[in-house]
């Protein structure tokens, strides 16, 4: 798929959210580096903390059925200004997809390229955890 494609997909997701507490609907469609496709939504629950964004359900599916290796993401809002992944999803998809392209589109269907490390810079994976105590 071009990204006007994935980009009008994500738009297209960004429709079955389940927003009734905040009204602010989020789509994203993830990329494998051999072209599959993962979608995700946000899902709210009345209890605000078990809400899920949509970038992590859209990894979360992806690595459920076995993905390893991501290039790209596309995350649309119902904002006109271009809305990056939350501080939880950043992690997320920093530690299972790393340095991935992501796109992010407003409701206008406009968009904005950027990459993982320039949101997350300095981000902190299992690196810092191997051979902690020989520092």
């Amino acid at each position: 798929m071009t990204n006007k494609q994935l980009i009008r997909e994500a738009l297209k997701t960004k429709e079955t959210a389940q927003a009734p507490f905040s009204n602010f609907k989020v789509g994203a469609v993830l990329v494998t580096t051999d072209n599959r496709i993962y979608h995700g939504c946000n899902i709210e629950t009345s209890s605000f903390s078990l809400t899920i964004c949509a970038e992590r359900v859209a990894i979360f599916k992806a690595v459920s059925e076995g993905e390893k290796r991501f290039k790209s993401i596309f995350i649309a809002s119902d904002s006109e200004r271009f809305t990056p992944p939350c501080g939880a999803c950043r992690q997320v998809l920093w530690e299972l997809a790393g340095n991935i392209e992501v796109f992010l589109i407003n409701r206008l269907g406009e968009f904005q390229k950027t990459f993982m490390h320039e949101l997350l810079p300095q981000g902190f994976d299992r690196s810092f955890l191997i051979n902690h105590n020989q520092d």
